[in-house]
Formats: C-alpha cells, sequence, structure tokens
C-alpha cells in the first residue's frame, strides 16, 4: 500500500473543494488499496474500519438475503465510495460494514481510517456535521417513539378483539352453568316423585337403563337441518299427545335436540307403570338437556382455552426469544388473534404441513404477518379472499399472503419498504408497518421481503432460511 497524490485527490468530486492543508492531511492519513477482480474489499458485518474511495477500477456492492448474495449497486465511477459511510457518528451507533464490497476488476481504492477521519471532518464541517448527527439521531428516535405507539395501539385492538372474543364463550359457559342447576334442581323434583310412586325395583331400573342410553345419544347427537327438525319434533308431540303427556310442544325440541325419537320414548312407556309415564318423560328430558348443557360449558371452555393458547403463541410468552419454530402455529395463532378484524373475508390457508421448523424470533415473525394480514384486509376493504400459503423453495421456508384487492401502484410498490412511508390518511398510518416487517425478516433473519401485485392479486413473499445464521 501506499499514499497518494494530493493533486489526485483534487480530482475526486468528494475533495473538490478542499484547500491546501486538508488536501495535505488526507495524503498524509490515508493509503491506496490495490484489489484484485473478484475479490473482496469488505464483508458485510465485519467492523467498519476504513472509509473507502474508488480511484479506478469497478465495484459490486452485495447484501446476503436469503442465504444469497443480492446485488444493490455496480460502478466503475470515479470517487464513488462505500465502507464506513456513518464514521461522522463515532462511538453513537455500531460501527459495521453494512454490506461486501468487491472488485469487479483490478481496482485502485483510497482508504481513510475512520476513527482518524472522523476528528478531521468535525473540525472542517461542524456544522454539517451536527446537521446529519441530528438527522439521524431525530429519524433513530422518530421511528422508536412512534413505533412504539403503534405497537402499543396494536397491542390494544388486539387486546380488544380478545376481550370479545373471550366475552362470547365465557357468557355461553355462565348461561349455561345457570341452565343447569335449574334442571338438576327439576330432575331432583321428578325424581322425588318417581320414587314416591309405584315404581317397584324392575321399573326403576329399566328407567334408569333408558337414561343412560338417552345420554349416549344426546352426544353424538347429528345436526338437523331446519326442515328436518320441525318434521322430528311434529313426529314426537304427535305421540306425546298420544300418550297423555301434556307439555309436548315444549318437550319435543328438548328429544329431537338429543338424536331421540318416537321409538325411543317406546321403550320409556314400556318400562313405567300407568300414571307414572309423564314424570319419567319430563325426568328423562332434564336428563337430556342437562347433557346438552354439559356439552355446551365444556366447548366453550375449550374454546376460552384454545383463544389463551392461540395468545400465548402470539406473544411468545414465556419462550425463549431465538427459537426453532413451526410457521404454522404463528400463523394460525396469528388468524386467531386477528379475527375480529377479519370478519367479512373469506380466509384459505394452503398449508404445506411438510416445512421443517424454521430458526428465528417467533414472536417478532408473529408481529410481520400481523402487518401484512391487516395491510391485506384494509387493501381489501372488509371483503375478498385472504390466502396464506407455505412451501419450501430449496434450503428456504416461503410464506405468501395474498389478497384481492385492488393492488399496489408501481409508483407506491418502489416505496413501500421505506420508513414513514404511507398512503393511509395523516393519523391513520405510520408508515413503519411494512418497514419493520422489512427489518425483522432482512436484517433479524436474513430472509427477503418482496411483494407482487396487479389488480385483483396482491401477494407478499416472505423467504426465510432453514438453516440458522449461526450454522445450526
Amino acid at each position: 500500500m501506499t499514499g497518494p497524490d494530493p493533486a489526485e485527490l483534487r480530482s475526486l468530486f468528494l475533495f473538490e473543494d478542499l484547500d491546501d492543508a486538508q488536501l495535505a492531511w488526507l495524503a498524509e492519513h490515508s493509503e491506496i488499496v490495490d484489489v484484485p477482480a473478484g475479490h473482496n474489499l469488505v464483508e458485510e458485518g465485519d467492523p467498519a474500519e476504513c472509509f473507502y474511495v474508488l480511484l479506478s477500477g469497478s465495484l459490486v456492492m452485495s447484501r446476503l438475503v436469503g442465504g444469497d448474495q443480492v446485488e444493490i449497486v455496480r460502478s466503475d465511477q470515479r470517487g464513488v465510495y462505500a465502507g464506513a459511510v456513518q464514521f461522522y457518528l463515532g462511538d453513537q451507533v455500531d460501527q459495521t460494514y453494512g454490506a461486501t464490497v468487491g472488485a469487479t476488476s483490478d481496482s485502485r481504492f483510497l482508504a481513510l481510517r475512520a476513527r482518524e477521519f472522523v476528528a478531521a471532518f468535525r473540525e472542517w464541517y461542524p456544522m454539517a456535521v451536527h446537521l446529519l448527527q441530528g438527522m439521524f439521531v431525530g429519524l433513530r428516535n422518530t421511528d422508536a417513539v412512534v413505533g412504539q405507539r403503534e405497537r402499543l395501539l396494536a397491542l390494544g385492538k388486539l387486546s380488544a378483539g380478545l376481550t370479545h372474543e373471550l366475552n362470547n364463550p365465557a357468557a355461553a359457559a355462565g348461561r349455561a352453568a345457570n341452565s343447569l342447576r335449574d334442571r338438576i334442581a327439576g330432575m331432583r323434583h321428578k325424581l322425588g316423585m318417581i320414587a314416591a310412586g309405584t315404581l317397584d325395583r324392575t321399573h326403576l331400573q329399566k328407567l334408569v337403563t333408558a337414561q343412560e342410553a338417552f345420554v349416549e345419544k344426546a352426544r353424538s347427537a347429528p345436526e338437523l337441518s331446519p326442515i328436518q327438525a320441525a318434521d322430528a319434533e311434529d313426529a314426537l308431540v304427535d305421540w306425546l299427545d298420544d300418550h297423555d303427556v301434556p307439555g309436548g310442544w315444549e318437550l319435543a325440541p328438548v328429544f329431537v335436540a338429543g338424536g331421540l325419537g318416537p321409538s325411543d320414548l317406546d321403550a320409556v312407556a314400556a318400562a313405567t307403570p300407568e300414571g307414572t309415564l309423564e314424570q319419567a318423560v319430563r325426568w328423562l328430558a332434564y336428563t337430556v338437556e342437562t347433557e346438552s348443557l354439559l356439552r355446551e360449558i365444556v366447548d366453550s371452555t375449550h374454546r376460552i382455552s384454545a383463544l389463551v393458547g392461540a395468545a400465548k403463541q402470539y406473544s411468545q410468552l414465556d419462550r425463549a426469544p431465538h427459537q426453532w419454530s413451526d410457521l404454522h402455529e404463528g400463523l394460525d395463532a396469528t388468524l386467531t388473534m386477528l379475527a375480529p378484524k377479519l370478519t367479512g373475508l373469506r380466509v384459505v390457508k394452503q398449508y404445506d404441513r411438510d416445512l421443517p421448523a424454521v430458526p428465528g424470533y417467533p414472536a417478532e415473525l408473529n408481529q410481520v404477518w400481523t402487518n401484512i394480514i391487516d395491510n391485506a384486509r384494509d387493501a381489501m376493504g372488509g371483503s375478498g379472499t385472504l390466502t396464506v400459503r407455505t412451501r419450501r423453495v430449496d434450503d428456504c421456508a416461503v410464506v405468501e399472503i395474498a389478497d384481492t384487492g385492488p393492488g399496489i401502484p408501481p409508483e407506491v410498490r418502489k416505496r413501500i419498504f421505506e420508513p414513514f412511508f404511507t398512503t393511509k390518511p395523516v393519523g391513520q398510518g405510520t408508515g413503519l408497518g411494512l418497514d419493520v416487517s422489512y427489518r425483522v425478516v432482512v436484517n433479524r433473519h436474513h430472509g427477503d421481503l418482496r411483494v407482487e401485485s396487479e389488480p385483483g392479486h396482491t401477494v407478499f413473499q416472505v423467504r426465510l432460511p432453514l438453516r440458522s445464521a449461526t450454522g445450526g
């Protein structure tokens, strides 16, 4: 490595307005670096030690995306720069190379030590340094504050939706429990009346056997259409009227809901002596109702457990931040949490269940799914089809979220992942959702996030490597 000539430095657009003393300082504190074609000048992620300026030759800049090197820019213009481009921030940020820079032909670079250059740069351009620092810190602070606010708003909406979803099965279970108390009291009363009648041991045993049969049928009662249920109820009302059991219109729906018909009541009539049929039928009706209410309570509590489980999966509560996880669990949890907002949409799942576990941060990926699905819902205006698809492509897991909205115009598509860019009215969007999603996928998971759109079909595609960045 050799030192540069001050006259050559003045020929570069970056340094053409420097005075002689400044050029002399640059010449004294910089070196010429020769890089053969096909070799790299810097590697992405390494400590950013030098600010490089192209003197001759050509360079290519690339970033690691989804396990592949994706070219960002290629140039042979003298004076283009790379490397420690945020040197002026000093220790305010982690100084690492944001991309890999290689030579596509035999090239020469000017190398300036970042730690030495920052002191001179601040002395030469104090106002510029203050402006650059203020812009960087201001954007970072705004990003943090607005992003936190956006997350709190999203959490509030999800909490409201979850509370609403939990309230329905909880209220149903409460109503069923109250009704169950009344039915059990009625069943005790009818049993007392039966015991005080003319039933002997044999008749009572037959009645208990009929009760067990009624319970088994009630547990697996088929779903009937309204017309089928009405016909079945009419048949039972006729049977009850023929056997002088009053209130057939009230008892018939109970037995039909339990999957019972006239033939079942024939067995009851044969097991009871004259004068006790009404008490026996009503006692068995209480039995069927009790079983139906118990089933409703079980279904409601299962629904509550499922919602709580989805909330824990979505938030990754009590789990390690980085882990191998099933993407489908996170997608299902997100759809469950967003269910109140997806009313009116047709949700289609096309999962590749053979997809292996993916290394990463599940809670952050769930936020990605939330942002994309929420945008898709807004695009469709409350009606349309949302398709969530998974598949494997080479060494990557691919998640595609498609909507049938009006599409994204090309001029918007170019800027869709920019921070603070939004097409929503003021106050309705911060423009950080897709920016955060991009950073989670690309920076945190070394994956790729892209979008394809035409009227009636927009697809966000997330590619995640199936191998850990640490080699796991």
